[in-house]
């Protein structure tokens, strides 16, 4: 008798452990546990504030992520930026003359902007823990993952905001790249700042443009110096007069500090008015278009293989 009633403790202790081992495994693979950054395998020298930091990859991606696209976004928006971020590193890596000594910088000019995780922390305030995991989790089940073209690597520049369509590189830059070519872009009045105007007086406008282009003419009143206006389907500025000298609309933007080159220019005797759409060089992949596809069901590949024209997602070595 003793014996069955200890087999049956024992059998009841086995029924009692075996639903708690599995509950435990179940937590472990709780897809919504805080993820953990992983070794991408590869180091990179980063110029920081005028110092050289060593650090992982993929770390260098999470300060990138995290200075570059809101945390707030979609997280599929933020895992196709983190494959950008990813693809243009590696792309770039080592390539920028003014830093010989450093794979990469924190200048968003020269390379790309990036934070620490201290600043970020304390820039998020009461989200911090739940960004920083959101942002781990980005570069995380992205690890590894770029985008190619033809097999190699692409520049896979981005910029904030589109006006409807995104740019083709060839109108802003002036050479043509087959997977950087103008597409739907889906964002709207959801984008902070999507709408800006800029006034300048007569002679600031004067100052501007002969700063620029001093074989300009630019005579009689400031409606006489804006002509010719070429604007895209999305209704950027491809090309314009200024007092009879052609400039793209990219130059045009850099000339009068706009925020896109997506603008319509209005005068008066005394002045002149850019209404403007959007930010950013508008080539590459809108961060708010791709955050409106990720809250529309769209993936990172999908985002990613609609801003840049025919390429692929991979892992890569």
């Amino acid at each position: 008798m003793k014996k069955v009633v200890a087999a049956a403790l024992i059998l009841g202790l086995v029924l009692f452990l075996i639903p708690m081992g599995f509950r435990h495994e179940k937590t472990q693979q709780d897809p919504e546990a805080p993820a953990a950054l992983p070794d991408s395998g590869k180091a990179v020298t980063i110029l920081v504030d005028g110092e050289l930091q060593e650090m992982d990859l993929n770390e260098y991606l999470w300060g990138v992520v995290a200075a570059e696209m809101p945390a707030s976004f979609e997280l599929e928006a933020l895992k196709a930026q983190a494959v950008a971020a990813r693809t243009y590193s590696l792309h770039k890596a080592g390539q920028a003359a003014n830093h010989p000594e450093a794979d990469l910088c924190t200048d968003h000019t020269c390379c790309q902007a990036w934070i620490s995780r201290e600043a970020a922390q304390a820039n998020w305030g009461d989200n911090a823990q739940t960004y920083i995991d959101k942002i781990t989790r980005a570069v995380a089940e992205t690890n590894g993952e770029v985008a190619l073209y033809e097999g190699a690597l692409i520049t896979a520049v981005f910029h904030s905001s589109s006006a409807d369509t995104t740019q083709d590189a060839v109108a802003v830059w002036g050479g043509n790249v087959p997977y950087l070519k103008s597409v739907p872009s889906p964002e709207g009045e959801e984008v902070p700042n999507y709408h800006s105007e800029v006034t300048y007086t007569a002679q600031e406008t004067k100052d501007r443009i002969l700063a620029a282009k001093p074989e300009a003419l630019l005579e009689g009143a400031p409606a006489n110096w804006f002509t010719n206006a070429v604007y895209s389907e999305g209704g950027s500025v491809l090309t314009i007069d200024l007092g009879g000298v052609t400039v793209s609309g990219h130059q045009a933007r850099t000339i009068f500090d706009l925020r896109s080159a997506s603008f319509t220019v209005e005068t008066t005797p005394d002045s002149v008015t850019f209404q403007v759409t959007g930010y950013g060089h508008g080539v590459g992949m809108s961060q708010y278009g791709a955050n409106a596809m990720a809250a529309d069901g769209k993936t990172y590949t999908e985002i990613l293989q609609h801003y840049y024209t025919g390429v692929t997602v991979e892992s890569y070595e």
